[in-house]
């Protein structure tokens, strides 16, 4: 039987560990950089930021900070206080995750319009999720001559409480977001959700319209949604059943940064997604709808209730008669505007021709036989 606390089995363990950062951290990089764009948008000002963007950029940069950190821990020659990078490296992962978390409850907040018996509650389990995560933070790592920094001791039940209480949350905002979205029997949906991400206008109509565009936001959030909660579902479930299996320091966390990885990288694609997603198809505005910033305004302003639809008239330049419905004979329309004869005169209702100022008739034109 394999004494997982012998000193070989742990410093075997840590090998696996420290290659298993390096290659976490070159994937984070390259998915990372090819959605850099998206932040470079914003940066320049191409896009308008809205303030639920703040969890995006917040959770996307600190787990950025701390894969850093754990890449200089496991490659750092020289004596260094390991325990303060190490308590670096969990502040900002943990972060991370509360922030994923965080990304995905703003979504449903928004499809509920702010609605205080969601919004309260929700704010309330993650405070209650941030405190776990804060508690998190007690692992001990100390400098060991000849191998660099090492994690020896960490607090698993605390750990593991964490983790469970993520898998929990993530499982009840799924649930409220996929009850909101699949009952249907609410408007507002569609621009509350956009603009709880901050994205552009919204083309979707109101109250019970089930258009095509609606559909597939639908089917975007919700699909998001449900990857998101799987994937960070399985993840935090590994992490923790290591955790509570206690074989050494090392194992105990081993998965607790590709869980971390996992969750930043599936919230952070889907509020790009929902970002980019334009709905297609004939613009149609109810006036009870507002911009895209639906479920974060201000709640006082009010719309009278119609639909307004948006066209383009052209009008002829010159006097035409047009039937009246039921009567054989033709009414004629005046023209909308001013009208002059070649002499400048204003053609109005007691309008005399001067002879002199007409235009010449077509048949002084024909050249002569």
């Amino acid at each position: 039987m394999v004494d997982w606390h012998s000193p070989v089995e742990v410093q075997k363990d840590g090998a696996i560990f420290s290659k298993l950062m390096h290659a976490l951290l070159g994937v984070y990089l390259w998915e990372f950089a090819i959605s850099l764009d998206f932040d470079v948008d914003f940066l320049l000002g191409r896009k308008q930021f809205r303030w639920p963007l703040i969890f995006y950029f917040a959770g996307r940069y600190s787990l950025l900070f701390a894969l850093i950190g754990i890449a200089i821990a496991l490659n750092v020659t020289v004596e260094i206080n390991c325990q303060a990078l190490y308590v670096f490296n969990q502040v900002f992962g943990n972060a991370a995750i509360g922030f994923a978390s965080i990304n995905l409850s703003l979504r449903t907040i928004a499809v509920y319009s702010q609605s205080y018996l969601i919004t309260i509650p929700l704010v309330l389990l993650i405070l209650g999720h941030w405190s776990l995560l804060l508690h998190g933070l007690l692992i001990t790592a100390q400098w060991i001559p000849g191998t660099g920094c090492a994690i020896t001791k960490t607090n698993n039940t605390v750990l593991a409480a964490t983790f469970c209480y993520g898998m929990s949350f993530d499982a009840i905002v799924l649930a409220l977001t996929a009850w909101k979205l699949l009952s249907g029997t609410q408007g507002g949906v569609t621009a509350g959700v956009l603009g709880a991400i901050g994205l552009g206008a919204s083309s979707q109509g109101s109250g019970r319209r089930r258009g095509p565009g609606r559909s597939r936001l639908v089917k975007l959030i919700f699909g998001d949604g449900l990857i998101f909660f799987i994937v960070a579902f399985l993840s935090n479930l590994i992490a923790t059943i290591f955790m509570l299996l206690n074989l050494n320091a090392v194992l105990s966390i081993i998965f607790n940064v590709p869980a971390a990885i996992a969750s930043t990288i599936v919230a952070s694609r889907a509020v790009r997604r929902l970002t980019q997603y334009t709905a297609r198809g004939a613009e149609v505005f109810s006036a009870g709808q507002q911009s895209s910033t639906l479920a974060f305004r201000n709640r006082s302003s009010t719309r009278k209730v119609g639909v307004h639809v948006q066209m383009d008239t052209y009008t002829l330049a010159e006097t035409a008669t047009v039937p009246t419905m039921g009567m054989h004979s033709a009414a004629e329309v005046k023209p909308s505007f001013v009208e002059y004869d070649a002499a400048g005169h204003v053609k109005g209702d007691n309008y005399t021709p001067d002879p002199e100022a007409q235009e010449i008739s077509d048949d002084f034109k024909r050249p002569p036989y």
